[in-house]
């Protein structure tokens, strides 16, 4: 029977599907669940298959280790994209509406009788006026599961979108709305919106891109929304920027000390402590999906979502399915094919697939192979793991 480890606190649901098919291990487990803990190569025992993050960053998983020990990596990309598109709504509202400035004034007011609270109220509420969001132009950067999500409330919300993704997905393409202006560069967009909304991976190719150089792209006034990872925004850039007002608020969920110590002086940097994914639904969510990838792919070797391998699948034809993992190299399924052949095993069916250096191979045979024929297939070079799974 397979065994896993969980790390951090993961939903129940998730847990009960685990405990249908496997055991909780600490020591050598097969799988490994987790959601912000940061992972070492010392967490990879010789054991492990796969690794099932509950949530859709792995910046906290070292994935070419993984990769180089042919370690399927998953993630849960959408399980969490309705908590997340509420708060970035709770951001805008938060930023334009005087909300936390009425409430604080609001706390000062104890003590007063009704007449007196009555009168104060009614001569300070002009201070925290705000703006509605009905007309307003929303930028979303970055169009997968939570940025199309966010377009189709802020659509019904009344605001103009304008959405930049030079990286789309088909799926995701058809979530917009049909009213999303597509921006041909970031640029364009930042230059467009009152409010930038940003929903994108943290990547050498997104480090800093909020700095210096787009922020001076940006309408004078706009308000930026960071629910998506710390460094894809220059903290000290859009001090700057709030500095000399070129933009109004900063609403981020990733807080750092130059960034608490703004916000204590000035109302413009509205933060929270990583509430992004913080609800019961998104917890559960993204633990019964974490799980129900982890399971599958130790029970059929089935990957979907995974950040380093390919999808693959193949519908169970026998009761004798082998997985095998090996690195992408010309050749590879001819060998496998004849050592198989070579022990008089009948491949009833069998699928490939591969990605950059890796390749898997799903392949239902009409018997169970011996032991020594699963060592005979992982002697052949560039195989990094052949395991049975047997109904």
């Amino acid at each position: 029977m397979y065994k896993y480890k969980i790390f951090n606190n993961i939903a129940q649901d998730g847990i009960d599907i685990l405990n249908q098919n496997m055991n909780q291990d600490l020591n050598n487990p097969d799988a490994l669940l987790l959601r912000s803990q940061q992972l070492t190569a010392e967490d990879f025992n010789s054991n492990l298959k796969c690794v099932g993050r509950a949530g859709a960053g792995t910046n906290n998983i070292p994935i070419e280790e993984a990769t180089k020990k042919g370690v399927v990596v998953f993630n849960t990309p959408g399980a969490n994209a309705n908590a997340v598109k509420e708060l970035v709504v709770c951001g805008m509202l938060l930023s334009s509406r005087g909300i936390l400035q009425g409430n604080s004034f609001a706390m000062t007011l104890k003590g007063l009788d009704t007449s007196q609270l009555n009168k104060s109220m009614e001569s300070e509420k002009k201070n925290f006026k705000g703006s509605e969001l009905k007309g307003k132009t929303l930028g979303i950067v970055g169009l997968g599961a939570i940025g199309s999500l966010l377009a189709q409330t802020a659509s019904i919300m009344g605001m103009k979108i304008i959405g930049f993704d030079p990286y789309i997905s088909v799926d995701a393409a058809w979530r917009l709305p049909k009213e999303v202006e597509k921006a041909d560069t970031l640029e364009a967009l930042l230059s467009s919106s009152d409010y930038i909304s940003l929903h994108v991976p943290l990547l050498d190719s997104t480090k800093d891109l909020i700095s210096s150089k787009t922020l001076g792209a940006m309408k004078k006034g706009a308000k930026i929304i960071n629910l998506s990872r710390g460094g894809i925004v220059n903290n000290n850039d859009v001090i700057s920027s709030l500095e000399s007002q070129h933009i109004s608020r900063y609403v981020t969920d990733f807080p750092t000390p130059e960034l608490i110590e703004r916000a204590s002086m000035q109302g413009d940097v509205i933060l929270m402590p990583h509430l992004g994914a913080s609800t019961k639904e998104a917890e559960v969510n993204c633990a019964l999906m974490a799980a129900e990838q982890v399971s599958n792919f130790l029970l059929n070797g089935t990957i979907v979502n995974s950040v380093n391998f390919p999808s693959i699948k193949l519908g169970r034809t026998d009761n004798f399915r082998v997985v095998i993992i090996n690195k992408n190299e010309p050749g590879m399924i001819g060998k496998i094919a004849d050592k198989i052949a070579s022990s008089k095993l009948n491949i009833m069916d069998m699928t490939n697939k591969s990605r950059d250096d890796l390749a898997i191979n799903l392949i239902d045979l009409d018997q169970s192979p011996s032991e020594e024929i699963i060592k005979e297939i992982e002697s052949i070079e560039h195989v990094l793991s052949v395991r049975l799974c047997a109904e």
